[in-house]
């Protein structure tokens, strides 16, 4: 990371508190430990990077470097190397993102929690956010798509006691219920990706038959049913789209806020007419 207007310097460690937006929710007490023995036996090779605090009752708020410096709270160091530096608030989040990015330090469901608040604190638009970050578009859209997920699920993936591959599966079952019932089978069973796709699919055209169709659902049931399908269009084009219902007919809007948007989402659209 490369900031204006820095000073190296050395602060008292309780001086300094955590990166408000923070966007690494996990820290294995295992591994800090491990890291602040480290610490003792090689010292602190790189500098934690802090700001000016606005509004903490600590000095310094960090920018960079939290595992650092909850490891260091695992020893008797009470001084350390510091580089404080101005950052403004609306790009917090973004260089905590890049730093446990590029050290891989963050889960699928986090690294897509952080991508959803960029996209809502900042407007940007998912091929903005993948060039200012060095992201493919399409890698940003299927992290984001995590968060529709149930939370057990969520848990489940950060764990790991599910891979993306059972989660891209589960996420094509239209209701939150239909997921969870799955996943009850799936991790009961120890189910293979292949056999997950298998019974969703299975699942999906059944749901899909003529005894299931949307005309025979009464107003509450159709509803749920829109907006599980709002949802589910919402994933597969990564953008709001919105669906009004009322005697059989209706409008289906995509929202799109740049050119560029439009684009991505014509040319899915297009090779969906095609397939």
């Amino acid at each position: 990371m490369n900031f204006s207007k820095s000073t190296i310097a050395h602060l008292p460690l309780d001086q300094i508190v955590a990166n408000p937006q923070q966007p690494r929710r996990t820290f294995k007490e295992q591994s800090l430990r491990g890291l602040a023995q480290s610490i003792r036996t090689q010292g602190i090779i790189q500098p934690l990077i802090v700001r000016r605090a606005k509004n903490s009752t600590a000095d310094y708020e960090l920018i960079a470097g939290e595992r650092r410096w909850r490891a260091l709270h695992y020893t008797d160091i009470t001084n350390v190397p510091v580089i404080i530096t101005e950052i403004a608030d609306q790009n917090l989040l973004e260089v905590a993102l890049l730093e446990n990015i590029q050290r891989e330090d963050l889960t699928s469901i986090e690294e897509g929690q952080c991508y959803q608040e960029l996209l809502q604190a900042h407007g940007y638009t998912q091929e903005q956010l993948a060039r200012r970050i060095g992201k493919d578009r399409s890698t940003i859209a299927n992290l984001i798509r995590l968060l529709a997920l149930p939370l057990s699920i969520q848990k489940d993936i950060e764990e790991k006691r599910l891979s993306m591959g059972h989660a891209r599966a589960l996420l094509s079952l239209s209701t939150s219920q239909e997921m969870l019932e799955v996943r009850e089978t799936l991790l009961k069973n120890n189910w293979s990706v292949r056999k997950t796709e298998q019974i969703v699919k299975s699942r999906t055209q059944s749901s899909s038959s003529p005894q299931h169709s949307s005309k025979t659902l009464p107003s509450q049931e159709l509803a749920l049913h829109l907006q599980s399908l709002e949802l589910e269009l919402q994933r597969e084009y990564g953008t709001k789209v919105s669906i009004q219902a009322q005697n059989n007919q209706g409008k289906l809007i995509i929202d799109y806020s740049s050119l560029e948007e439009f684009e991505r989402i014509y040319e899915k659209l297009m090779k969906s007419k095609i397939s």
